[in-house]
């Protein structure tokens, strides 16, 4: 096979000469049965996974020695382009000699890497990253297989970015750990967001579920709020902050606690005044934006929750007022 009889010219020095490689000559690529099991003494496992995505699916072919649970041989069929015969092989090569449990923590990243002519340039573009997941999830498919056990065992948290297979919890502490503050230095730290990019904002390659900007300014809204409770208990109470000072505080809560919400169906708010009255109350005067403007629920049900939120966390003599 040609070396433009892939893909084009141009693309073409996209992709390392490793992957180049493997996708003309797969080493790994065949099939084993239970004959081919029983003559080796091992325990088949074959295991599927496709890629709703792009279409693209790969069989996983384990022989796997019960007594000490190594891999002691493994191939692969592959369903679709280059990128994904080039990973299947990689990830095929990465598992055997590994025992199963070792071999679940082989990440897409590590098959990436091991396709790269050198440590610093990446094997294949950004959006052929996804092809590399696939690799690591029929892993999870096959090890679920031999170990009796459902694949979602092997993933105890939310994914944010498939292509570095980072998630959401690792992301938000290593923005605390790190008072991180924009999106770069999050990919910097995690590679979140660093190949394909759907998961930097809503409108990329792929829809996601969370995305990097959102959890950036909900957890820096978290990490405000931490700090606001823990000035409030070291300082003055909110009743006698200056006006300032509590438009700071009321945003802070409004940021961590009620504009998720709103944004989740289209609508925001914002702070006109806060006023003090003489028998003490504290009015929040507020004025709904988007979708929540003409609301019905925005003088009954989301009223009542602002005022509730604001009234437990910085005080109970704050009254909100929509206008």
């Amino acid at each position: 096979m040609g070396k433009n009889s892939l893909i084009g010219g141009s693309i073409w020095e996209e992709y390392s000469q490793k992957v180049q490689d493997r996708m003309n000559n797969p080493k790994h690529m065949g099939e084993f049965n239970e004959e081919d099991a029983k003559a080796r003494n091992a325990k088949l496992i074959v295991a599927d996974f496709g890629a709703e995505s792009c279409g693209d699916a790969v069989r996983l072919y384990w022989l796997v020695d019960e007594k000490t649970d190594i891999i002691i041989d493994a191939k692969f069929k592959s369903f679709g382009c280059g990128t994904a015969i080039a990973s299947s092989d990689t990830m095929v090569e990465l598992c055997i000699g590994k025992k199963v449990d070792e071999a679940v923590k082989i990440t897409n990243l590590d098959v990436e890497f091991a396709m790269r002519d050198n440590p610093e340039t990446p094997a294949v573009p950004p959006q052929k990253m996804h092809c590399s997941v696939m690799a690591y999830d029929v892993i999870k498919q096959a090890a679920a297989q031999y170990k009796g056990v459902n694949p979602e065992d092997f993933e105890d948290q939310i994914i944010v970015c498939e292509c570095a297979r980072v998630s959401l919890g690792t992301i938000k502490e290593v923005i605390k750990l790190n008072d991180l503050h924009s999106v770069e230095e999050i990919t910097q730290f995690t590679k979140a967001g660093a190949f394909c990019k759907s998961c930097v904002k809503p409108g990329g390659h792929e829809s996601r579920e969370y995305y990097l900007v959102d959890i950036l300014a909900q957890t820096r809204a978290e990490m405000e709020k931490e700090k606001l409770q823990g000035n409030l208990k070291d300082d003055i109470s909110f009743n006698d902050m200056t006006v300032v000072k509590q438009l700071k505080a009321v945003e802070t809560v409004l940021d961590s606690e009620i504009r998720p919400m709103l944004h989740g169906d289209g609508g925001d708010l914002e702070v006109i005044d806060i006023q003090k009255s003489e028998n003490a109350t504290i009015d929040v005067y507020i004025r709904y934006l988007g979708a929540c403007s003409g609301c019905s629920s925005g003088s009954g049900s989301t009223l009542y929750a602002i005022e509730n939120i604001l009234q437990e966390e910085l005080s109970p003599n704050i009254r909100v007022l929509p206008v």
